[in-house]
């Protein structure tokens, strides 16, 4: 929600530069308060200014630099993610970035093969979306037939069954449930019952230096890298790693999703 960030900027930027007004200016010119009466009292922009502002500044840099919730919006992450989750994004994995530019300034990590990230999309870059990292800078991807291979190995799958559905989720009911085993992490998700050679999704791609490629678990429900038209994910579009769901609304609580883990 880049729209909340450049918002919170502003009116934090703001109260701050009214605070420090009256600091340096503004509380000379009232001059101090009667001894008598007590009275001279600070405008009402000073006093919202002084109150707001510490709370302010502290939403912001928790939000900017540690920790983000953000809400997931559609069916694309499942099994994994459901419609209606909230989750907690970690802000400093990979780095500290600032805020509405999402420039670094601190490099700490690069993501892994299987990490799930928040990111601006190259085509769409004032969204914040969230899918799984399949490859990495320099990795060849082929994707046929339900089938991901990096570097010419496939990946193992173990097959679970129709997968059963509910909520926003009813439109995915009775696919095709698996557990992908992507280099060691394993993660559930979804495929659509079609016949050999027709999936959309099919190709292949060499990932560029400074970019990934990221794939939805719902593989025929995700626009995504393969739907890019050459565009990969820049490493300076990434927002954060999702950590772990606190709850899910979806018409209702579902309790079953408290502060479940994301694999």
């Amino acid at each position: 929600m880049i729209w909340f960030e450049k918002i919170l900027v502003t009116v934090t930027l703001l109260s701050g530069l009214i605070w420090l007004l009256d600091k340096l200016v503004l509380r000379k010119q009232r001059g101090e308060p009667n001894e008598l009466t007590g009275e001279n009292p600070e405008p009402w922009y000073v006093d919202y200014a002084k109150a707001f502002f510490p709370v302010l500044l502290v939403i912001l840099v928790v939000r900017s630099f540690i920790v983000e919730p953000f809400k997931i919006p559609s069916n694309s992450m499942m099994p994994t993610l459901l419609t209606g989750d909230f989750i907690f994004v970690n802000k400093f994995k990979y780095g500290l970035r600032l805020p509405i530019t999402n420039k670094k300034f601190v490099t700490l990590a690069e993501p892994q093969r299987g990490d799930v990230v928040v990111f601006r999309p190259p085509h769409k870059p004032n969204e914040d979306w969230i899918k799984r990292v399949v490859g990495l800078p320099g990795d060849r991807i082929a994707y046929k037939d339900t089938v991901l291979t990096i570097n010419g190995k496939p990946m193992a799958y173990k097959e679970l069954g129709p997968y059963q559905a509910f909520g926003s989720g009813m439109p995915v009911n009775g696919w095709d449930e698996k557990i992908e085993n992507l280099g060691g992490v394993e993660h559930p998700i979804l495929e659509a019952p079609m016949p050999p050679g027709v999936d959309p999704g099919n190709g292949e791609w060499v990932v560029p230096a400074g970019h990934y490629f990221v794939m939805g678990d719902d593989r025929d429900n995700s626009e995504d890298t393969r739907f890019w038209q050459g565009q990969f994910l820049p490493e300076s579009n990434l927002r954060g790693k999702a950590m772990r769901i606190f709850f899910n609304w979806d018409g209702g609580l579902n309790t079953d999703r408290f502060f479940k883990a994301i694999p």
